[in-house]
């Protein structure tokens, strides 16, 4: 995302520095080396007029700064008046009111098609993460008959308890790339995203709405933000999910595709962090105070039902 950001802020005409670990290289815009050791604020060049953070910073920088937050934590946290969060829910869950949603640059995935025949499922996650359901979106797919690829899991994970998937129909292949992404998710039928969380965004959902996918996911966290009726359906009930699955062919994947064009490219969202970077180079806090988040991750995972 913070690429994607980048790359799209300088489509818009604006000058961005990546300030990272000794050997990134981004390919199209400096990038300053961070030298943990020594204070920040002394390592920002002077031409830069605001810095954006995503892993945090010092509260005093010497001029312009903000911070988005990505996660989800156990424990309560402090964050700077100037916190972006990455969607409606993530921020209310975290006592904030500012927040951008992802968006998602097409240029490293293949074109959509709309004509493809689509009869598989496709899974995206990292299904070692148990949030994430794995075992439960496997189950929707039995439930309605459908072959299913998981993209980012395999069929032995010993981190999941020693989990071993035999269902001949399931697909795992591992981590996937932008390519083998476009491939399965060009001609998938449906995404499963069955999430046991409260999901901050979810880029897989943007990333199967651009190919013209319906979502069949849970309630939680941002998804009834981004999964309206047209774009598929949201239920804790995997036999639920499974019955919209089965009548999969009433979404328009077209019009999937033009929602997301509207509102999850990396352009879109580039032009509402400017308009936020504005307030804050106009002298402007994006909140009145420090904001104190509660926890905002359960121990225990979200209903579920299959």
């Amino acid at each position: 995302m913070v690429i994607w950001l980048g790359a799209a802020l300088i489509d818009l005409g604006h000058q961005v520095t990546f300030f990272c670990r000794e050997g990134s290289n981004v390919g199209f815009a400096p990038c300053v080396t961070i030298d943990r050791q020594k204070p920040l604020a002394a390592q920002i060049p002077k031409h830069i007029d605001i810095v954006h953070a995503h892993s945090g910073f010092p509260y005093e920088l010497g001029r312009p700064a903000c911070q988005t937050i990505h996660d989800n934590s156990y424990e309560p946290r402090t964050f700077h008046q100037n916190t972006v969060f990455i969607s409606e829910n993530h921020a209310e869950r975290h006592g904030g009111k500012v927040w951008v949603h992802h968006g998602m640059d097409p240029q490293n995935y293949a074109e959509p098609d709309f004509f493809a025949g689509r009869e598989r499922l496709a899974f995206l996650a990292k299904a070692a993460w148990r949030v994430k359901n794995v075992t439960g979106a496997i189950k929707v797919a039995r439930l309605c008959r459908r072959p299913l690829d998981v993209l980012g899991g395999s069929r032995v994970n010993f981190r999941m308890g020693f989990r071993v998937t035999f269902d001949p129909h399931v697909k795992f292949h591992g981590m996937v790339d932008d390519a083998l992404k476009s491939r399965h998710l060009r001609t998938a039928l449906g995404l499963l995203f069955p999430v046991r969380w409260h999901e901050p965004f979810g880029l897989a959902v943007i990333e199967a709405m651009y190919f013209g996918v319906p979502i069949f996911g849970t309630p939680y966290g941002a998804l009834p933000e981004l999964v309206k009726p047209h774009l598929g359906h949201l239920s804790a009930d995997g036999a639920e999910l499974a019955a919209a699955v089965s009548d999969a062919s009433r979404y328009d994947n077209r019009a999937i595709h033009e929602h997301w064009k509207e509102h999850y490219s990396s352009r879109v969202m580039a032009l509402k962090y400017l308009e936020i970077f504005e307030r804050i180079l106009d002298g402007e806090m994006l909140h009145d105070a420090p904001i104190e988040a509660p926890p905002t991750r359960d121990r225990q995972l979200l209903p579920w039902t299959a």
